[in-house]
């Protein structure tokens, strides 16, 4: 990315202020946002539908292991349709998983939703590098994912606040999964206006192989 006045090399400073960084800043935002609290209280909310408390925990790891998986399938699904596209629908199904917490209640279906859950919220993430990387390039990636991580951080932090929140106010959770929905569906709304980057053509690689 480039200054359109000077055509020299973006900096850090004008980066910041750039449109692609703030839509991207705060797609990363309400994207943890949304899905920080489900993440937290997963052990608590199966526990207040019935599910023993050792089996609630087992809940959680299956989360975890799936988003490992969704890491390398959104990578190799970026690389062939793009980071944006494969963003979108991530966020999408992210969204849609969460708001499906609420028509559960049995170990097997807490299983089945949390691998769909777990696979969304770990896939997209590493995607947020992959689009710094194709609008701000190596040269200042440092600067700006790190600037993107932070507003992730803070989302990251609200979303068990809040879901703490929910649930000492109403002494259930379903304010925290309608809530996460939302902020959810306003993640993609936002994803869908980012700009979609330039894909060098095969001709293009193929010069820049003979090249080097």
């Amino acid at each position: 990315l480039s200054d359109g006045q000077t055509g020299a090399p973006m900096s850090v400073s004008t980066a910041l202020k750039s449109q692609p960084f703030i839509i991207l800043m705060l797609v990363n935002f309400f994207c943890c946002t949304t899905h920080s609290g489900p993440i937290f209280h997963t052990v608590g909310y199966a526990v207040s539908c019935g599910i023993p408390l050792m089996a609630a925990v087992t809940i959680y790891s299956v989360e975890g292991f799936a988003g490992l998986g969704g890491r390398v399938a959104f990578g190799l699904l970026a690389d062939r349709f793009g980071a944006k596209h494969v963003l979108v629908g991530g966020l999408f199904v992210q969204a849609l998983s969460v708001a499906t917490y609420l028509a559960v209640g049995q170990l097997g279906e807490f299983y089945a939703l949390s691998v769909i859950f777990g696979l969304a919220y770990g896939g997209v993430m590493p995607l947020y590098a992959v689009l710094v990387r194709e609008y701000f390039g190596v040269r200042i990636m440092g600067s700006m994912f790190g600037a993107v991580s932070a507003f992730a951080s803070l989302g990251m932090a609200l979303g068990p606040l809040a879901g703490g929140w929910v649930f000492d106010t109403f002494q259930a959770y379903n304010w925290l999964y309608v809530g996460s929905f939302a902020i959810g569906i306003a993640a993609v709304a936002v994803a869908l206006s980012f700009p979609s980057a330039k894909r060098p053509s095969q001709r293009s690689l193929d010069l820049g192989r003979a090249a080097a």
